[in-house]
């Protein structure tokens, strides 16, 4: 039986050791090393060339997302598996649109963590079917994005906050402005991203890397 090499990457140690365990529960997969941020794991595949890399989406020096897109540049063949806390849209379109082959919750159990590991090594999406679907059609059914024009400083601080999850009245008090100001933000935020809703532009916002991840993801 060939050996399913991988290679984890997460800031919690704890939270590693026991993906890790999970893991080796399985005897045609081996952990072959852990990185605690996203530099430390670049270094990391660059060493062992792994089958599969398991990413957090919130590290230091470099989110789960930056890092599938440096694993797509270089190292076009390896399979990337998202482990994250959150099931919003937002983050699972990211993750896929930057090159991710499966987005699995944290909350997975060891059997479903390792099914989503041997999916991705043979080239699978590691989704629930449902979702898959829902996803796939919103991905393709996009035309060429245009040019996009940058975000001020302010619309920026609004999409952060609304990354955040938060209405238009608490980022009004939040930055000492009227919900009509908010509102206003945010339609020149859709019409500049050629979005129409907070998702989509938080999504985008993302991909462009325009805001960061809220905490705690």
């Amino acid at each position: 039986m060939t050996a399913i090499r991988v290679v984890l990457a997460d800031d919690h140690a704890v939270v590693r050791k026991g993906i890790r365990e999970f893991l080796e529960e399985a005897p045609d997969i081996h952990v072959v090393g852990e990185a605690a941020d996203g530099e430390a794991v670049k270094e990391l595949i660059h060493r062992q060339h792994p089958n599969v890399v398991i990413l957090d989406l919130r590290m230091p020096k470099a989110t789960g997302i930056e890092v599938t897109r440096w694993i797509r540049r270089f190292f076009p063949e390896m399979g990337v598996l998202i482990l994250s806390a959150y099931d919003d849209d937002p983050y699972i379109v990211a993750a896929l649109e930057a090159g991710a082959n499966g987005y699995v919750l944290k909350t997975a159990t060891p059997e479903e963590l390792i099914a989503a590991v041997r999916a991705v090594y043979r080239g699978q999406s590691a989704l629930d079917t449902a979702i898959a679907q829902k996803l796939l059609r919103r991905l393709t059914g996009r035309a060429a994005p245009a040019a996009i024009e940058p975000l001020t400083p302010r619309e920026r601080e609004v999409l952060q906050l609304v990354a955040q999850g938060l209405t238009n009245r608490a980022i009004g008090r939040r930055l000492g402005i009227s919900d009509r100001t908010v509102q206003g933000h945010l339609a020149n935020i859709y019409e500049k991203l050629q979005v129409n809703s907070r998702t989509e532009a938080v999504t985008k916002a993302l991909q462009l890397g325009f805001i960061d991840l809220p905490d705690e993801v």
